[in-house]
């Protein structure tokens, strides 16, 4: 019984013992880690920051203060800007201008325990070594460059400019101005006035000799850009107009088009390889507008038997009408390429103009239009100088048959015989302005004051009076003067 208590108290006294030594070594264990913490805190506060300079990939050295690399650069570029100033305010042709790094700087900070470095060396090297260029606005249209300029109030002008060749600036500044959505103007609503790319800028560093200026720009804009083209073979093409055409020399145009001589033969519809400019940017703009338009009056005729044949009358007079328009237009580079009526109003109807054209015929008035007098025959002779004098109307000889046929309808006026000149001879007054000589006959079947239908037998052709054989001496009197015959007859 003894023995057993004896045992239960050892074991109860060892355990105890033994979560005694357990909290002893925690305790010197954390004690121990408390200050190896204090110690590494103490060593860490002793590093030293390097900086290693690097211009693109080029290492240049380290400093231990990144703004003494800083200051090396910007010195620079103020010294440079300095003298551009100077040189400007000497040179009014020169315009003074912002500089920048041309490198890429890259500065990479290290911190170690022992910083071994020369400032001042690295800081020489860096002058050296270091491009300094022009400070530039790039122009983007769409993904093209068109090139670099001296600041973004520059591009501005430039866009402004070329928006100008085909919209007046003073338009364009109170487009840019206005505080509605659209500007009107007279009876021109601008609903927008863009170009037809999206225009973008960049910062870029540059030499100055890639600097332009505005003008510079805008010859860029206006050439347009070289771009590669299909030229589609027509008829008449040839090697050389095609060459010119594209402003081209042969041998350009063979470089392109692989098998390509002199002798080749081109056919219709064959394509070739050749270049020309396109348009860089075209400037849109979209405008709504009204207009007065005239409205043209109709012409109408119409016949009646009221009036003779060859007379007609204004029955109505024409005017003219006028509407009002509203059109939406498109304009491209000052050319309309789309055109829609939005609105028309008609504000006074057009009259059509009536003319009333006569069909009456009678046998003693003349229509106006003459028939060849003869039954077939030849001009033998022209109205006009003839042997030292004028011959005042034509000669027909050698007809099918020899009878002498009215020219137009009208009413025998004269029958007469003159052995010196015309012989036997009759004239027939068409009432209308006109008449008729016929001469040289050697019978006349007709009588003074007869009306004579268009082809009435007049007499027969003879070689009475002063004449050379027979013929038909035949005469056309317009308001009492000869006219060339041959001129009206039919």
């Amino acid at each position: 019984m003894m023995s057993q208590r004896l045992s239960q108290l050892f074991t109860k006294n060892n355990i105890l013992l033994l979560l005694f030594a357990t909290f002893v070594i925690t305790l010197i264990l954390g004690m121990l880690n408390t200050d190896s913490r204090v110690a590494y805190a103490e060593e860490e506060l002793t590093l030293d920051n390097v900086y290693h300079i690097y211009l693109d990939d080029q290492h240049i050295g380290d400093v231990d203060d990144e703004a003494l690399v800083t200051a090396a650069v910007n010195d620079a570029i103020e010294r440079k800007e300095a003298d551009s100033a100077t040189q400007a305010e000497a040179d009014e042709a020169k315009q003074a201008l912002r500089y920048g790094l041309k490198q890429t700087l890259n500065v990479v900070e290290e911190r170690v325990f022992v910083a071994d470095v020369d400032n001042e060396e690295t800081i020489s090297t860096l002058e050296e070594v270091m491009e300094l260029g022009v400070r530039s606005t790039e122009l983007m249209i769409g993904e093209k460059s068109v090139g670099y300029f001296k600041n973004s109030e520059a591009v501005d002008t430039l866009i402004k400019q070329y928006k100008a060749k085909f919209v007046d600036e003073d338009i364009i500044d109170q487009f840019e101005a206005k505080e509605e959505e659209t500007l009107v103007i007279d009876n021109t609503t601008y609903l927008d006035i863009r170009l037809s790319e999206a225009t973008a800028t960049n910062d870029v560093v540059i030499t100055e000799d890639e600097l332009l200026n505005t003008e510079q720009g805008l010859r860029i804009l206006e050439k347009g850009t070289l771009e590669d083209k299909l030229h589609t073979v027509v008829s008449g093409d040839t090697v050389n107009g095609i060459a010119t055409q594209y402003n081209l020399t042969k041998d350009e145009l063979f470089a392109l088009n692989d098998g390509l001589t002199e002798e080749s033969i081109l056919a219709i519809d064959d394509q070739l390889n050749v270049t020309d400019y396109a348009s860089f940017v075209d400037v849109i703009v979209e405008q709504e507008k009204h207009v007065e338009e005239v409205i043209k009056h109709d012409a109408k005729v119409e016949e009646t038997d009221a009036l003779y044949k060859g007379d007609s009358r204004t029955k109505q007079e024409g005017a003219d009408g006028t509407k009002d328009v509203d059109y939406k237009l498109a304009l491209v580079n000052g050319k309309v390429t789309a055109k829609e009526v939005i609105e028309e109003t008609i504000t006074k109807e057009p009259v059509t103009e009536i003319t009333e054209k006569g069909t009456k015929v009678v046998p003693s008035r003349g229509t106006g239009s003459f028939s060849w007098p003869a039954v077939g025959g030849y001009q033998s002779s022209s109205y006009g100088p003839r042997w030292g004098s004028f011959h005042k109307g034509i000669d027909i000889a050698r007809p099918s048959n020899r009878n002498i046929l009215a020219s137009d309808n009208g009413t025998v006026e004269r029958i007469s015989y003159n052995a010196g000149g015309y012989g036997h001879y009759l004239v027939v007054n068409h009432n209308n302005g006109y008449k008729t000589l016929y001469a040289h006959l050697s019978s006349i079947s007709v009588n003074v004051g007869q009306s004579v239908p268009r082809g009435t037998v007049l007499g027969q052709m003879g070689s009475t009076g002063r004449s050379t054989g027979i013929h038909l001496h035949f005469e056309v009197m317009k308001n009492g003067s000869t006219i060339n015959p041959a001129a009206v007859l039919n």
